[in-house]
């Protein structure tokens, strides 16, 4: 139990330490980072006032892609780590991650993005193209089913003996009464007023799932500086259609006018998309900031470590920053060299 004398045993064999580590946050991040430190021994309790199942990570479309997200260092390191990790588990079909190849494609010319290397992506013939496209670029990613991945990931946590709580805190001070010798913030665009961050700006996106009748290949518009998102993810019987980035905007109530123009969109890229059946419509808050916070703070008797402002890249980077918020959390613990 956490703050336990001695610690207790994990399933994996390891001895946990004796105090608890605290993950605040549900959402991709928060729980892979959690699944790490649990995997190597660490007595670690996730505390959210969501399910997974109800975090911005549920809402999201999503596939490996670097999005709304600096500085351009941690990315790079981060995203291949991540897509290491991600290509790895697609292996497994209940983790809800496919290898998919598609196509990014641009109403304006455009060189091939600084992460194509790491993909194979290669430039899109001009018959590879859709109607109004004049560059583009072809590869295999993963897409993933980011509901049945967070149960993935729960239960993975679950095994390795780290636990889920539901509780809200409206401060760190809150937070900090756990007396946890470390705290890992993982709040997403929670950190706005729990750090408080004026900095982090909710950025409000929606999509559409409907039945896939048949659409085999991921569709992404990479367009600059376009007014709105096109963006096609197929998955083995249904298909998520998105998107929208609204800055500012903290509501997530559906919006009727933009799940019609999301679907209106897609079907001109996509005809097949034509008519099919809508099954759920999704809106989260990407934790967008300047650029991701990951750093230390001493508060009282506690170390935090913040983890967020990862805006739409939290997928492309959970692994990671994960895994290296794990390190610098055991070598807090005294548990590395």
């Amino acid at each position: 139990m956490l703050g336990s004398p001695g610690g207790t045993v994990t399933p994996h064999g390891r001895r946990a330490v004796a105090d608890g580590v605290v993950v605040i946050g549900a959402g991709v991040v928060g729980l892979t980072t959690a699944v790490c430190l649990a995997e190597h021994g660490v007595d670690v309790r996730v505390v959210s006032d969501r399910e997974p199942a109800a975090t911005t990570s549920a809402a999201a479309g999503a596939m490996w892609d670097p999005y709304l997200v600096r500085p351009a260092a941690l990315v790079e390191r981060w995203s291949s780590a991540t897509l290491t990790e991600l290509t790895a588990l697609s292996e497994d079909e209940d983790s809800g991650i496919r290898l998919v190849e598609g196509t990014q494609e641009s109403r304006v010319p455009r060189d091939l993005p600084v992460w194509a290397p790491l993909v194979g992506a290669r430039a899109c013939a001009p018959d590879e193209l859709r109607p109004g496209f004049v560059t583009g670029w072809r590869y295999r990613a993963p897409v993933v089913d980011m509901p049945r991945y967070l149960a993935h990931l729960a239960r993975r946590l679950k095994t390795a003996g780290g636990r889920l709580s539901r509780h809200h805190y409206g401060t760190l001070a809150d937070a900090l009464r756990e007396r946890a010798p470390v705290l890992v913030n993982c709040s997403g665009a929670g950190a706005r007023s729990l750090v408080p961050d004026p900095s982090l700006e909710p950025v409000r996106g929606q999509l559409v799932v409907v039945e896939n009748p048949g659409v085999q290949e991921f569709f992404c518009d990479d367009t600059p500086d376009a007014d709105t998102l096109t963006y096609i993810y197929p998955h083995a019987g249904t298909v998520v259609l998105g998107g929208t980035a609204e800055p500012g905007r903290g509501d997530t109530v559906p919006d009727d006018e933009a799940a019609r123009g999301i679907i209106e969109r897609c079907v001109a890229v996509e005809p097949r998309l034509a008519g099919a059946r809508v099954l759920e419509r999704r809106v989260g808050l990407r934790p967008k900031r300047p650029e991701i916070r990951f750093e230390e703070e001493r508060l009282g008797a506690t170390t935090v470590l913040h983890n967020y402002g990862h805006g739409g890249g939290g997928i492309t980077l959970s692994w990671g920053c994960a895994r290296e918020t794990a390190e610098r959390v055991r070598r807090l613990l005294g548990l590395t060299p």
